[in-house]
Protein backbone atom coordinates (compact mmCIF):
# COMPACT_ATOMS: atom_id res chain seq x y z
CA UNK A 1 0.00 0.00 0.00
CA UNK A 2 0.95 3.38 -1.03
CA UNK A 3 1.46 6.39 1.13
CA UNK A 4 -0.72 9.73 0.08
CA UNK A 5 -1.00 13.30 1.43
CA UNK A 6 -4.23 15.65 0.30
CA UNK A 7 -4.26 18.78 1.24
CA UNK A 8 -7.89 20.64 1.49
CA UNK A 9 -8.49 24.47 1.30
CA UNK A 10 -11.90 24.51 2.93
CA UNK A 11 -14.33 27.63 2.58
CA UNK A 12 -13.42 30.16 5.18
CA UNK A 13 -17.51 30.27 6.11
CA UNK A 14 -18.12 26.82 7.28
CA UNK A 15 -18.73 26.40 11.02
CA UNK A 16 -16.28 23.74 12.72
CA UNK A 17 -19.64 21.25 12.71
CA UNK A 18 -19.60 21.18 9.00
CA UNK A 19 -15.72 21.06 8.88
CA UNK A 20 -16.06 17.83 11.15
CA UNK A 21 -18.49 16.20 9.30
CA UNK A 22 -16.65 16.91 6.31
CA UNK A 23 -13.10 15.31 7.61
CA UNK A 24 -15.39 12.28 9.17
CA UNK A 25 -16.90 11.79 5.54
CA UNK A 26 -13.28 11.90 4.03
CA UNK A 27 -12.35 9.17 7.31
CA UNK A 28 -15.22 6.72 6.14
CA UNK A 29 -14.31 6.55 2.19
CA UNK A 30 -10.22 5.80 3.73
CA UNK A 31 -11.53 3.17 5.85
CA UNK A 32 -14.56 1.91 3.25
CA UNK A 33 -11.88 1.74 0.38
CA UNK A 34 -9.10 -0.48 2.37
CA UNK A 35 -6.74 1.99 3.40
CA UNK A 36 -5.71 3.66 6.39
CA UNK A 37 -5.85 7.42 8.19
CA UNK A 38 -2.91 8.29 9.48
CA UNK A 39 -3.06 11.90 10.30
CA UNK A 40 -5.02 15.03 10.18
CA UNK A 41 -3.23 17.86 10.48
CA UNK A 42 -5.41 20.93 10.63
CA UNK A 43 -3.56 22.49 14.03
CA UNK A 44 -0.11 23.73 12.01
CA UNK A 45 -2.62 24.72 9.08
CA UNK A 46 -5.95 26.32 9.72
CA UNK A 47 -7.15 29.52 8.64
CA UNK A 48 -4.90 31.61 6.38
CA UNK A 49 -4.68 34.48 3.67
CA UNK A 50 -5.05 33.55 0.16
CA UNK A 51 -2.43 34.71 -2.05
CA UNK A 52 -5.31 35.01 -5.03
CA UNK A 53 -9.10 34.82 -4.52
CA UNK A 54 -10.40 31.08 -4.90
CA UNK A 55 -14.28 30.99 -5.12
CA UNK A 56 -14.59 34.72 -4.21
CA UNK A 57 -12.93 34.09 -0.63
CA UNK A 58 -9.84 35.75 0.84
CA UNK A 59 -9.41 33.64 3.17
CA UNK A 60 -9.81 29.70 3.81
CA UNK A 61 -8.69 26.62 5.87
CA UNK A 62 -6.57 24.36 5.18
CA UNK A 63 -6.25 20.82 6.67
CA UNK A 64 -3.77 17.94 5.44
CA UNK A 65 -4.91 14.53 5.50
CA UNK A 66 -2.12 11.36 5.66
CA UNK A 67 -2.94 8.08 4.67
CA UNK A 68 -2.28 4.64 3.47
CA UNK A 69 -3.82 2.76 0.61
CA UNK A 70 -4.22 1.15 -2.36
CA UNK A 71 -4.58 3.27 -5.92
CA UNK A 72 -7.99 3.03 -6.66
CA UNK A 73 -8.58 4.56 -2.74
CA UNK A 74 -7.11 7.80 -4.31
CA UNK A 75 -9.62 7.75 -7.46
CA UNK A 76 -12.74 7.46 -5.12
CA UNK A 77 -11.03 9.72 -2.59
CA UNK A 78 -11.06 12.80 -5.45
CA UNK A 79 -14.17 12.13 -6.89
CA UNK A 80 -16.40 12.52 -3.21
CA UNK A 81 -14.08 15.74 -2.73
CA UNK A 82 -15.13 16.83 -5.93
CA UNK A 83 -19.12 16.76 -5.45
CA UNK A 84 -18.84 17.70 -1.45
CA UNK A 85 -20.14 21.43 -0.60
CA UNK A 86 -17.37 23.83 0.99
CA UNK A 87 -14.19 22.37 -0.61
CA UNK A 88 -12.56 24.60 -2.68
CA UNK A 89 -9.54 23.29 -4.13
CA UNK A 90 -7.58 19.95 -3.11
CA UNK A 91 -4.19 18.65 -3.84
CA UNK A 92 -3.36 14.77 -3.59
CA UNK A 93 0.21 13.67 -3.67
CA UNK A 94 2.07 10.28 -3.47
CA UNK A 95 4.94 10.30 -1.49
CA UNK A 96 7.76 8.94 -2.85
CA UNK A 97 9.58 5.40 -1.09
CA UNK A 98 6.76 5.63 1.95
CA UNK A 99 5.30 1.76 1.55
CA UNK A 100 3.46 1.03 4.62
Amino acid sequence: MQRYETLLLLSPELEEEKRNEIFTLLASVIERESGTLIEQDEKNWGMKTLAYPVENQSRGYYTLLTYTGPGPLVAELERIIRITDGINKFLTVKLDGKEA
